[in-house]
């Protein structure tokens, strides 16, 4: 047989499979009525497992991985569909719709917002990007932001949740669980990193600098051609250069933001000495009511998935088949679970869309440890 022909089986064949799809699909939504009416779970493990089984025998050696990956993708896919027949949102769900009906038109121009750090600081950068005119009150760690929040101090918080470089701020993600925070908004913002000092002092009188940790690393290949300096972590890079400022020290530096010079009376003595210009910290506007604002085509998501071969597969089959795109999926070990990992995702998918309903309420049915941290628009600078 020639080329043509072959296609035209591979064409005949593929049609039949769409067919059975189809019908395969009628009757998962008929089952799940009927499950729904008897009170019966969707999820029946033994059912699945038997059935997964029968069909690796059927297919013999050969197939038989490739047939369970099959059949395991489409189970996925029923599961879902007899979740959805009943046209119910679930309690997220619910509390999804109930957001972007109620949320205010526009973003608040003015608010209370808390930020870690001091003036200068780049989550003052952050947040300036994000309110033309907002009431700014600074806390020395990211807990504290968080409790300015939920005790009704503040309205918003302005947290760094990942570095282009240096890759996500897991103490965010883990106190945003912990309190059940919601990310409102977010902004990207390029770090440039400036050396700062007293007016009188030039670069041959440094023996010592200050700055973040991060800071630090991002600028190491600058600091690794003064080897003679010793280098000191401060909580904040613009409380570095506030500390340079009050101590009146003329044989030290601060690693900061460039503004931090006219704020504190510094001078440079060089800019830009990060080790890769393509640094940008991404930030977010955290609220304790989850508010959804119009616009909203960003989501972020945290997950526990099983310890078994395919559970990630599984669960990514799920945003390819509604056409939603991942911009991020980062792992951590989960602490005092063995071999269990978390996992953030973030994805593109406006909020509006059946598609992002559909696989919101099909991981809050079927995933024990799902959590859903906000949707929202994201500005760059």
């Amino acid at each position: 047989m020639d080329m043509n022909e072959l296609r035209r089986q591979i064409d005949e064949t593929d049609a039949q499979i769409v067919r059975l799809y189809r019908q395969r699909m009628d009757i998962v939504s008929q089952i799940g009525a009927y499950k729904r009416e008897h009170g019966l779970p969707v999820y029946d493990s033994e059912r699945e497992r038997q059935l997964l089984n029968k069909m690796g025998d059927m297919a013999g050696e050969e197939f038989e991985s490739g047939v369970r990956a099959l059949f395991s993708m489409l189970m996925e896919q029923s599961r879902a569909r007899q979740l959805l027949s009943s046209g119910k949102k679930s309690a997220l769900g619910e509390q999804i719709s109930r957001a972007v009906r109620d949320t205010e038109a526009l973003f608040p121009p003015k608010a209370m917002v808390a930020c870690q750090g001091v003036e200068g600081a780049y989550s003052q950068i952050a947040c300036e990007k994000l309110f033309s005119a907002p009431s700014i009150l600074y806390f020395k760690t990211f807990d504290s932001v968080f409790s300015a929040i939920e005790s009704g101090l503040c309205r918003y918080g302005i947290l760094p949740i990942e570095n282009s470089l240096a890759g996500s701020v897991n103490s965010v993600y883990d106190q945003m669980i912990r309190h059940h925070f919601y990310i409102v908004r977010s902004t990207r913002i390029k770090i440039d990193h400036t050396l700062l000092a007293l007016p009188s002092v030039s670069l041959s009188d440094v023996r010592e600098v200050y700055s973040h940790e991060q800071a630090i690393n991002q600028c190491s290949e600058f600091l690794a051609s003064h080897k003679d300096w010793h280098v000191n972590i401060c909580s904040n890079t613009a409380a570095a250069a506030k500390m340079l400022r009050d101590s009146g020290r003329t044989d030290a530096a601060a690693i900061s933001s460039g503004n931090c010079a006219a704020l504190y009376g510094l001078q440079r003595l060089a800019g830009d000495i990060q080790n890769n210009s393509n640094n940008h910290t991404r930030f977010i506007c955290i609220s304790k009511k989850l508010e959804i604002y119009p616009g909203a085509d960003h989501t972020s998501l945290m997950l526990v998935l099983p310890n078994k071969p395919g559970s990630l597969w599984q669960l990514l089959s799920r945003f390819y088949a509604r056409g939603i795109n991942l911009t991020k999926l980062e792992s951590r070990p989960m602490p005092g679970r063995d071999f269990e990992f978390m996992f953030y995702f973030d994805i593109d998918a406006s909020v509006y869309s059946p598609a992002f309903a559909h696989l919101i309420e099909e991981l809050d049915a079927t995933l024990e440890d799902f959590s859903y941290l906000g949707s929202y628009t994201e500005t760059v600078s």
